[in-house]
C-alpha cells in the first residue's frame, strides 16, 4: 500500500491543470483546492514510473462483480487508446453544448447513444498510464492553447472536473477512448429528467444487460440486493 498525501499531490496537479480549472470547475476562476478534481487527467505525471495501469472510482458505487474482471477491459483498450470510461446516462451535454448543437444542426455531439455522443461519466475510471505517458496526441491536449481552443470551438462551459475534459477531448478525439459498457458504471441520478428533459431522457439512461457495478451519483439510494 503507497499512501499520497492529498496536498502534494494537488500542488504537483496545480501547474497542469491551472488553466483547464476556469473551464470545467463549478467556480469561477481558477481554485487550487480544486485541481484535485483533476487527478485523473494527469496521472500518468505524478504516479512512479513503474505503475503502469490505475483503475481510478468514485466512492459512490456498489459493486455486483470482481473487479478484477474491470482490469481485463485493458486488454480490449483499442490501439491508440488511454482511457476506459462509461458514456453519461443523462443528458447533461446535450445541455452544455447547446449552442454548438444549435449552430451546428447535423452533429452527433450530444445526442443519445448508440450513435450519439453523449459524452462520459468519470465514475469509473481505467487509465492506462503507460499509453497516457506515450500518446503525443493526449499530452497536446493537456497544454492550455490546446485546451482553450477547445473550449472556443464547443462554446464550452464545464462544472464536473476531469469528466468534462475527458467528454469534450472525446468530442474531437474519440480514438483516445475505450468506451466501457454501461453495466460498468450504472449511473442512477434522475435529476435532468424533471429540468427540462423528460421527452430524451430514457434515451440516455436506459442500459441493457446484468449491472456490474451501480454508481449512485447524486445521492440516488443504490438497490439493495
Amino acid at each position: 500500500v503507497i499512501v499520497h498525501d492529498v496536498n502534494e499531490l494537488t500542488e504537483k496537479l496545480f501547474p497542469i491543470v491551472e488553466a483547464m480549472q476556469k473551464h470545467f470547475s463549478a467556480g469561477s476562476g481558477t481554485y487550487y483546492s480544486d485541481s484535485i478534481f483533476f487527478l485523473s487527467v494527469a496521472m500518468h505525471r505524478i504516479m512512479p514510473k513503474e505503475i503502469t495501469q490505475i483503475i481510478q472510482v468514485d466512492l459512490d458505487l456498489k459493486y455486483k462483480t470482481n473487479i478484477r474482471d474491470l482490469f481485463d477491459e485493458f486488454d480490449n483498450f483499442p490501439e491508440g487508446a488511454v482511457i476506459g470510461i462509461a458514456r453519461e446516462m443523462q443528458p447533461v451535454y446535450r445541455h452544455t453544448f447547446w449552442q454548438y448543437r444549435r449552430e451546428n444542426p447535423q452533429t452527433k455531439v450530444g445526442d443519445p447513444p448508440p450513435d450519439g455522443l453523449p459524452g462520459f461519466n468519470s465514475g469509473v475510471l481505467l487509465l492506462n498510464l503507460e499509453a497516457m505517458r506515450e500518446s503525443k496526441l493526449y499530452n497536446q491536449l493537456l497544454e492550455p492553447t490546446m485546451v482553450q481552443k477547445l473550449t472556443e470551438k464547443y462554446h464550452f462551459k464545464g462544472h464536473l472536473g476531469d469528466q468534462d475534459f475527458f467528454t469534450m477531448v472525446g468530442m474531437e478525439h474519440p480514438e483516445l477512448f475505450h468506451v466501457l459498457d454501461c453495466t460498468w458504471n450504472r449511473q442512477l441520478c434522475t435529476w435532468w429528467k424533471d429540468h427540462g428533459y423528460s421527452d430524451v431522457f430514457d434515451q440516455y439512461f436506459q442500459c441493457e444487460g446484468e449491472v456490474k457495478i451501480y454508481h449512485g451519483n447524486c445521492n440516488t439510494p443504490i438497490p439493495e440486493d
